[in-house]
């Protein structure tokens, strides 16, 4: 996870009383880094969304969906020849 760093969280009066604890403390701020962190449907959330604005830019520049599905294709294959060499 790497290193931690101290912040001030307000909390319930019994919770603060619960993290006096050291230990304690330390796995609720890994808790805490972990809920921050993107979630997989955020991250496809966010995939999904460059798809679409990249689709929305190829177009823009005149490129029809089949011109792009041939280039994917060539670089397909040109990736499949260069681990066949290899």
């Amino acid at each position: 996870m790497g290193k931690m760093v101290e912040i001030t969280l307000p909390v319930e009066p019994e919770a603060a009383e619960k993290l006096k604890d050291d230990d304690k403390r330390v796995l609720m701020g890994r808790v805490v880094s972990r809920m921050l962190e993107p979630s997989p449907r955020e991250l496809a959330d966010e995939l999904a969304k460059l798809f679409a604005e990249s689709q929305a830019a190829a177009r823009e520049a005149g490129l029809t969906d089949e011109m792009i599905e041939e280039e994917l294709a060539a670089y397909k294959a040109e990736r499949r020849a260069r681990r066949s060499a290899g």
